[in-house]
């Protein structure tokens, strides 16, 4: 995908986040966070009050109804400008997105098969079922699976890699999104998708931050919200009334105003949260968006926080997927050095990833240089399925490498000895989770050589971090059990399930989950299908099939499957930042008590002057500072929200210690400190 990169306060997103601000003044809008609803009543009927002091009947100065009501509909409007700021970044990937639905000509065949005619037809005139020819230089005109040919596909619209890949029929590699170009070969594609239901399309919706729905936690937190909000309007309401009998019973005092009720009640109540509670949604399915991964929606997103078990193929997850040849192990009466050579020998024209760490390996351990291929004369060996077995024949000698069990029955038939030696370096080789190929040369076995299955460089580690976290991690694959169980240990994962057939995997992920046990999985194929319906996160890899992107609630645009682990780090990220800023929001309340309860109420109780512990100049200005710092803390805490809190792997008991202690204690002092500095300025210009 063509990359939109925006820093957090960029020119290209203010603006347009101003303007919204604005436009989200509107009552339907407002009424979607029943906290900032609060106070956009409050504004609104300050306003009206200010209106009327204009008119000879004020209730207080106008000068003081003036500037709390346009303070309170600065605490409104920062809010909304904190919620349209980060919508405003989704909406800048969605418009990226859009740019790649292009208006092209299919080439529609009359018969699935490659020379047969085609029609020229409008890409959106297409349908699911429908077969059509993309050529070298034609842009795939929808999504479907490749059912004939095989070619290079530049992918780097959707995924932002320049590198090409290779798509065919069959397998898991056979999925090809529209919007993607062909650059070599040709493919026949069934489409998949009717118009408007296109992966882009899908994509586009997921991004739109505007139709982002609130999830579990966030509808929880949502009521805790509204609880205190309706417990704070409930006190406030009545303390008006107690006020004016107060003054009655005691003939002297003056009675609190309106205004200053209403001040108190946008104070004390958790304001902060709720007006940057949808920005941190919003922003934590844009941060999954900037690592490439499509979340279907929010709750998604919210669930990889709460993950306790992680389900990884080995294959390219623990392992870099590619066996690398490691060491030779010479038969009796053979030098190292001769069974390299007759290794490498064996290995020049095999173009596997496995023949070449042979070939490479026998360079460093020997300088034993590549030889070509013409000018040895010799004849190449392919490997096939019956035979199991690769090599060349050159110079009248034939030089085999190949699984332990065919060598020996191909050099046995030859009535030549199989060394009891290399049979037992076989079994260790496998024992210790390796793979042994056996190199024979001429009919004598020369010795094995073990490709070894390397584990990702840092894994055990970030293993090791998910551990402290509390979540398990298994690993999924379908070697036999002593080869899993010798990678399981060397990667440092918690468990393994081996020789995994999908029924397998859907039963284990079951099983966790009957524990109350919350499961993430990644999987590309058909196969993984199932499993991924079932898990809690399935995060597909856009390289995989159609069955399993549209099985899983996630799509790895980078079809990396180690994505796993930043995903659940991004949902834990996501829920830390949450519980954070509640922390802060709700801690925030007892500075306000101090600066804000005493200046109300002075004027009935003399005594409460005891509470002014800030010594605030007067209470008009007591109450000011508490309702700007109320107003200006949420612009403060913008890019924190869109941002998110720092990300540490640690347990949750830890997380809650260090979440009091940073944002509950913060949370209590800054206030403080805030609303003096604020009192101080209001006092040194007499602004109030």
């Amino acid at each position: 995908m063509s990359r939109t990169s925006l820093t957090l306060f960029d020119s290209a997103l203010i603006g347009p986040a101003v303007l919204d601000a604005f436009k989200k003044l509107h009552p339907r809008t407002q009424w979607r966070s029943p906290v900032m609803f609060v106070v956009y009543v409050g504004s609104i009927i300050t306003t009206l009050l200010y209106i009327q002091a204009l008119n000879g009947a004020a209730e207080a100065p106008p000068g003081f109804i003036l500037a709390t009501t346009v303070w309170l509909w600065f605490t409104v409007l920062f809010a909304n400008f904190a919620e349209a700021l980060a919508e405003g970044r989704s909406k800048a990937q969605a418009a990226s997105l859009r740019a790649l639905k292009k208006t092209v000509m299919a080439k529609k065949m009359t018969t699935p098969k490659y020379g047969t005619t085609w029609l020229p037809t409008p890409a959106t005139d297409l349908r699911k079922g429908m077969t059509v020819l993309v050529e070298a230089g034609d842009v795939i005109p929808a999504d479907g699976e490749v059912v004939g040919g095989v070619a290079s596909v530049d992918e780097s619209a959707i995924t932002g890699e320049s590198a090409p890949v290779i798509r065919e029929s069959g397998g898991d590699f056979s999925a090809v999104t529209g919007g993607t170009r062909v650059l070599s070969d040709w493919l026949m594609v069934r489409v998949s998708v009717n118009p408007g239901e296109a992966f882009i399309d899908r994509m586009i919706a997921m991004v739109e931050g505007a139709k982002r729905q609130k999830t579990p936690n966030e509808i929880a937190l949502t009521i805790l919200l509204v609880a205190l909000t309706i417990v704070f309007l409930v006190v406030t309401v009545t303390l008006l009334p107690y006020s004016l009998f107060a003054v009655e019973a005691a003939k002297s005092g003056t009675p609190v105003t309106i205004t200053v009720l209403i001040a108190l009640l946008v104070c004390l109540i958790p304001t902060t949260i709720g007006g940057l509670l949808s920005a941190i949604g919003v922003a934590g399915m844009s941060r999954m968006m900037q690592a490439n991964v499509i979340a279907t929606s929010g709750r998604a997103v919210e669930a990889a926080g709460d993950v306790d078990v992680l389900m990884l193929d080995k294959t390219g997850t623990i392992t870099l997927g590619n066996r690398q040849a490691s060491a030779f192990v010479a038969a009796p009466g053979v030098t190292e050095q001769q069974l390299a050579d007759a290794a490498q020998l064996a290995s020049l024209a095999d173009e596997t990833p496995e023949g070449r760490s042979i070939v490479v390996l026998a360079k460093q351990r020997f300088n034993i240089r590549e030889r070509e291929m013409a000018t040895l004369n010799a004849t190449f060996v392919p490997f096939t399925a019956q035979t199991r077995m690769s090599g060349v024949d050159v110079a009248g000698r034939e030089v085999r490498k190949g699984a332990a069990d065919s060598v020996r029955k191909y050099v046995e038939a030859l009535g030549r000895p199989y060394p009891d030696e290399v049979a037992r370096a076989v079994d260790d080789i496998a024992r210790c989770g390796s793979t042994p190929l056996v190199v024979v040369d001429d009919g004598r076995v020369m010795g094995a050589v073990e490709l070894k299955d390397i584990v990702k460089g840092g894994i055990k580690e970030r293993f090791a971090e998910l551990r402290r976290m509390g979540i398990k991690t298994v690993m999924i694959t379908g070697d036999n059990k002593l080869t899993a169980a010798a990678i399981a240990a060397e990667a440092g994962v918690d468990d393994f399930l081996a020789e995994a057939t999908p029924e397998d995997k859907l039963k284990l992920i079951r099983s966790y989950q009957s524990e109350g046990r919350l499961v993430a999985m990644t999987g590309d194929g058909t196969n993984d299908a199932p499993a991924l319906a079932q898990a809690d996160v399935a995060v597909a890899m856009n390289s995989g099939t159609q069955a399993a992107k549209e099985a899983g609630n996630m799509v790895d645009l980078d079809s990396n499957p180690t994505k796993l682990l930043e995903i659940v780090e991004i949902g834990k990220q996501m829920l830390m930042t949450r519980g954070s800023l509640t922390t802060f929001s709700i801690a925030n309340d007892i500075a306000k008590y101090f600066a804000i309860i005493p200046a109300a109420f002075v004027g009935t109780y003399p005594q409460l002057k005891a509470l002014d512990v800030m010594h605030l100049a007067s209470p008009a200005s007591a109450i000011m500072s508490a309702v700007i710092f109320n107003a200006l803390i949420i612009v403060v805490l913008i890019p924190l929200a869109l941002k998110g809190v720092q990300y540490r792997a640690i347990g949750a008991a830890m997380l809650l210690r260090r979440n009091l202690l940073i944002y509950g204690v913060g949370g209590i002092v800054l206030p403080f400190i805030g609303i003096k500095l604020i009192d101080m300025v209001l006092s040194a210009f007499n602004l109030v």
